[in-house]
């Protein structure tokens, strides 16, 4: 059966930003919900432009349907050419990878996001025509290999008025100014100097203009080697213990060349060995965390899990859920990287260390580390304007090559890898344990992660600050000359307005620390997926049998019985650390002080709200931790009216308070699928916890559980 809603009539056009220009349409398109397998849906327009592929229908027109956390760039059946993962052309049923110049044009297209959005779209219905102009249009603005000036960035630039926008208190680490504020904020003035040495890039294109090194190092000994083997300063701890990175020698050189770096470098460390500086412990990242080939593996397995088409798929997957999960080593990644972390919050809190990160590049894991132990031990890198401080001076300005490791110009494969998603990803896991600590929310992470795809943002987009300043000059079409303008992300007004800008900050918020009040634990909510692997041990074989052996294998854990990886006794820390891990998560929690994540087994979660918004078969009905934030967020809206009320003494002045936070106030309506989706109803498939064994008894007949089905619907009109 199909459900189908009549072509629309009425003439439907784009709304383009400045810049941006219709490439190519179709009309007569059909987008598919499906679940279930009933093609649900409705006929509309698919367009591309320079910007974004958006389908139009209806419905696109009016303001009913309005999601309340609506960005003001992306609308909900829009999908920037930089957050296209791939596309699937279907063929008589059979999907097949669309690239490059197609002989045959498919009736159905797919499209998957790197935000994990699923696209279906039916072009039976559409002229052979248009067909082949979308279609074509689509894989080559989307897929093949551009340059850097053809991005969207340069276009909207060029074309948008001249924007004033505030910095937000958000340190942009251009300047020498910048440096030395922050090097006085963290005490670290009295061994570490801001230099100049770089202006004009003439050490090297990869380090910033400005950057931190100790007060011993000379100018010479920076100019030597084009800035690498020279250690470079990332934060100073309260007790004088500083944080530093430094970009290694290549490893294949000639004798005579390694014997001269070998000798560079032991007269680097013992100059910074000596007094006024601490001892000093090096870590070899490349050597101590997995490599960036193993992470981007990793995460294309784990993406994969979440990329669902239809209800079918998910249930599929979900009876397996446990198995794929460890299969993809996503979650053991980040709990190696956050105990990497802890290991260096050890050496700089307990022992007085100095810690010398050390990569080829130190612009990968480099960033993750030294970010996540700012974080960890810095309570200002817990605000809002501190995360994004630390973003840019760690990530933006200290050179991360996100144009290449988020592929943004489709020119290799090799290079590409979820670094910054990696961060990310470990930040939540903070977040979620210890949300008191954090003024900002999981929303807001989330956001950012989905800002990386967004083009008229430069934060994201280039590769080092020296390509981005060589790129700057052009020609405006306002002003006929002068240097582009580019937008911060950092300026979150331009995506959303204050109502929904209410959900990036967290309302439970500690001011204060209360140590004597604080509780360790953090309300959990049960998902319908499992979100953490099952407390395991040695590693066992990976079961990839038929159903009754994927069942066992969770009725095996549930038992009690211990499968799969946990911290392997090659793996174990050493005492020194286990001690101090272990002595700190004995005390109470002081939320401005030291945070240490718990990392044992199932304290590692899967980052629901980001990976599973999409999917209607996994949300809680009324629930998730949305439940929490809308009833918290209407108590704050009526206090703020209430505070209204009692400063006003004139009835008009009470009338409006633009920064009241609407919400839906049926909580029947939300799910956790929101604010990025309301409440599915559609689905017509049972909750099926993978958790509890009452689900696993009758699993040989899946078919039988569409009669467990209650229907919400008639509760929620």
């Amino acid at each position: 059966e199909i459900h189908i809603k009549e072509p629309i009539e009425k003439e439907v056009n784009p709304h383009l930003l400045p810049g941006e220009l219709l490439l190519c349409e179709a009309s007569t398109v059909y987008k598919y919900i499906q679940e279930d397998g009933s093609n649900r849906g409705t006929y509309g327009k698919l367009v591309c432009t320079n910007f974004k592929i958006a389908f139009l229908d209806d419905d696109s027109a009016s303001d009913d349907n309005e999601p309340q956390f609506k960005n003001k760039i992306i609308g909900e059946n829009d999908i920037t050419l930089q957050c296209v993962d791939q596309i699937y052309g279907v063929y008589d049923e059979k999907k097949k990878l669309l690239t490059g110049q197609l002989r045959k044009y498919p009736e159905k297209l797919i499209i998957y996001c790197k935000d994990l959005r699923v696209f279906n779209f039916c072009l039976r219905y559409t002229k052979e025509e248009e067909v082949k102009r979308i279609v074509s249009g689509i894989i080559h603005h989307s897929q093949t290999p551009k340059l850097l000036k053809r991005l969207f960035l340069f276009s909207y630039a060029s074309a948008a008025p001249n924007n004033t926008y505030g910095r937000n208190q958000t340190v942009m680490f251009d300047t020498l100014e910048d440096w030395r504020d922050e090097l006085e904020r963290t005490k670290g003035n009295v061994q570490y100097k801001a230099v100049t040495t770089n202006e004009g890039y003439r050490v090297s294109e990869k380090l910033p203009l400005y950057f931190v090194v100790p007060i011993c190092v000379s100018e010479e000994s920076i100019l030597k080697y084009e800035g690498r083997g020279i250690p470079i300063w990332c934060w100073s701890c309260h007790n004088g213990a500083a944080l530093l990175k430094m970009s290694a020698f290549p490893k294949e050189q000639d004798d005579s060349t390694s014997q001269m770096q070998k000798a560079f470098l032991d007269g680097i460390y013992k100059t910074i060995s000596k007094p006024p500086y601490e001892l000093l412990k090096t870590d070899d990242l490349s050597s101590s965390l997995p490599s960036l080939q193993d992470i981007q593996t990793a995460y294309t397995r784990f993406k994969q899990l979440f990329l669902i088409d239809n209800s079918t798929d998910f249930w599929a997957t979900d009876v397996k859920w446990f198995s794929l999960l460890e299969s993809t080593n996503w979650l053991e990644i980040i709990r190696r990287v956050l105990k990497k972390a802890i290991e260096v919050v050890e050496c700089l809190e307990r022992q007085h260390t100095n810690v010398l990160l050390i990569e080829e590049s130190a612009t990968d894991l480099c960033c993750v580390i030294s970010s996540l132990v700012q974080v960890m031990m810095d309570s200002y890198s817990r605000t809002k304007s501190g995360f994004q401080s630390l973003i840019q001076k760690e990530w933006v300005i200290g050179g991360h090559g996100f144009l290449d490791r988020c592929n943004h110009l489709h020119k290799t494969d090799k290079e590409e890898a979820p670094v910054f998603l990696l961060l990310l990803n470990c930040v939540w896991q903070l977040v979620q344990q210890y949300p008191p600590a954090f003024e900002f929310t999981e929303t807001y992470l989330t956001v950012l992660s989905d800002s990386l795809y967004v083009p008229i943002f430069s934060t994201f987009f280039f590769n080092s600050q020296h390509q981005k300043d060589t790129n700057t000059t052009g020609e405006s079409l306002k002003t006929q000359s002068g240097p582009f303008r580019f937008l911060t992300v950092w300026d979150w007004s331009v995506q959303f307005d204050p109502k929904a800008q209410a959900f990036l900050n967290n309302p439970l918020y500690a001011e204060k620390p209360k140590p004597e009040k604080s509780q360790r634990k953090t309300s959990r909510f049960k998902h319908q997926r499992q979100l953490s692997l099952p407390l395991t041990q040695t590693k066992s074989s990976p079961k990839r049998g038929f159903f009754r052996e994927e069942t066992d294998h969770l009725i095996k854990n549930i038992l009690g019985k211990r499968i799969g990886k946990f911290i392997n006794s090659s793996d174990e820390p050493p005492n020194s650390f286990r001690e101090f891990y272990d002595s700190w998560h004995s005390k109470p929690v002081d939320y401005h002080g030291l945070l240490l994540p718990r990392i044992d087994g199932p304290e590692i979660k899967v980052w629901a709200q980001r990976y599973l918004r999409w999917i209607p078969e996994a949300q809680l009905h009324g629930g998730g931790t949305i439940a929490t934030a809308a009833r918290i967020l209407d108590l704050m809206e009526e206090v703020q009216s209430l505070q209204v009320k009692m400063d006003e003494e004139h009835s008009q002045a009470i009338s409006g308070d633009t920064h009241a936070v609407p919400m839906l106030r049926n909580s029947a309506r939300l799910s956790s699928l929101f604010p990025f989706a309301l409440l599915q109803r559609q689905s017509v498939k049972p909750a099926l916890p993978t958790s509890t064994w009452k689900d696993l008894e009758d699993e040989d007949d899946l078919v039988k559980r569409d009669d467990e089905f209650v229907d919400l619907s008639s509760d929620m009109l």
